[in-house]
């Protein structure tokens, strides 16, 4: 079995200098794994003990079944995970008999209990099917420091927290910090005053927090705040704010960008949404919570996008987009509720059929928008929290909101509402 015998090995905080396997003969991931040490009379552990009858020592014995337990927690883990492990208690050690020069010992260890940072293995060892020892091991896994690349470019000052790893030639300036567990992809680059929550991916060639394609910057200072757990795809381009938007570009948690995908200056992201490949946010953006824009859509400055709302692929819109609805279009139209995507997020059906009647005043009744809010808020058989953020948002446009239906001759989008 072809394994990373070495590298594994190495993921322990503390081990012996010379691996003490051999080669692994069977191995079920996450449940167990049995390798060989061939046992030599030139093996460093037996110089000075025991003269004239060398014995392998019992410590060494335990040794070897750590080293085995950190090929079966570590080996086919993600490539840029940096987790190491350390042996914290070895209970119940038994010795049964002597390993001798020449000894064919196999190794066994199998997976006990696996929680949160606490792992417990059974460590078997035997020659000739004979047990020579036995324990139970409990070791910790760790991502208490900061997996580096030689290659990378990373400013002293830079704060990089613990668990963090820096892929080849990244570049990471003096004024960024960057949380807990992150991935920092291949040739990306982190500039100015940049903070970054715990767990994200910054994915290579992304470039994080550089200035504003804003003609009116001038070096003053600006900030980009990004949360927790978000994923930035390859060449994804987020820049900091402006002095006349607020100085503050930001960003929440659980939010995906797909490569390609560009943050503009002064935009605030909610959590959870998702940016297609190649979708763009001018200058002044709010994304509201939930909201999916799809590949190739543009949304122009100072628009908002509501909660759940779905702007279909190849989108303009130049208006704010509804909550709840699906916008497509060039100039976008709107196209109704986002039913498929309410009832992904477990919408009650009650909701979105106060939704869907609100929508038809909206978009059916022929009345316009003021009338059509009113009749919304006069009629209590669609009062609900949803309903009731539907009406604020109309009500609190700058830029109007996107009400344009599409012909009848175009196929509506998504199932029929």
């Amino acid at each position: 079995m072809e394994l990373d015998i070495l590298k594994t090995i190495d993921r322990l905080s503390h081990h012996y200098p010379s691996p003490l396997v051999d080669v692994v003969v069977e191995h079920e991931p996450g449940r167990c794994i049995e390798a060989i040490k061939n046992v030599t009379v030139n093996e460093e552990y037996f110089q000075g003990h025991f003269p004239g009858m060398p014995l392998m020592p019992g410590v060494m014995m335990v040794e070897s079944l750590v080293q085995v337990a950190s090929i079966l927690l570590f080996e086919g883990v993600e490539e840029s995970s940096n987790g190491r492990a350390e042996l914290r208690e070895v209970n119940n050690a038994k010795f049964r008999r002597q390993v001798l020069p020449g000894d064919c010992l196999n190794l066994k260890v199998t997976l006990i209990s696996h929680k949160s940072e606490t792992v417990v293995v059974q460590g078997v060892a035997s020659v000739d099917n004979s047990v020579v020892a036995e324990a139970e091991l409990v070791l910790v896994i760790k991502n208490d420091f900061v997996d580096i690349d030689p290659t990378a470019v990373v400013h002293p000052r830079a704060v990089l927290l613990e668990g963090t790893v820096v892929g080849p030639y990244a570049v990471i300036g003096p004024k960024v910090r960057i949380g807990k567990g992150c991935r920092i992809g291949a040739s990306a680059v982190i500039e100015g005053d940049t903070q970054i929550g715990d767990g994200c991916r910054i994915f290579p060639f992304a470039s994080i927090g550089l200035v504003p394609q804003d003609l009116k910057f001038s070096g003053e200072h600006t900030r980009l705040v990004i949360g927790d757990r978000n994923v930035f795809r390859e060449s994804v381009t987020v820049h900091r704010g402006t002095r006349g938007g607020g100085g503050v570009t930001s960003i929440g948690d659980d939010n995906v960008f797909m490569a390609y995908a560009h943050v503009a200056h002064d935009c605030v992201v909610g959590n959870r949404t998702i940016c297609g490949n190649g979708a763009t946010l001018g200058g002044h953006v709010l994304v509201e919570d939930e909201a999916a824009i799809s590949a190739y859509s543009g949304v122009h400055q100072f628009c908002r996008v509501g909660r759940h709302a779905f702007i279909g692929g190849y989108s303009v819109v130049t208006k704010d987009a509804l909550p709840y609805g699906k916008t497509v279009g060039n100039r976008a139209r709107i196209y109704g509720l986002n039913t498929i995507g309410l009832v992904r997020r477990s919408f009650s059906t009650e909701t979105v059929t106060k939704l869907r009647r609100a929508y038809r005043y909206l978009l059916q009744s022929k009345l316009n928008t003021t009338r059509a809010v009113n009749r919304i808020v006069n009629d209590q058989t669609l009062a609900c929290p949803e309903v009731d953020y539907l009406v604020e948002f109309i009500k609190t446009s700058k830029r109007g909101v996107t009400l344009r239906r599409p012909p009848k001759r175009v196929e509506p989008v998504g199932e029929d509402d």
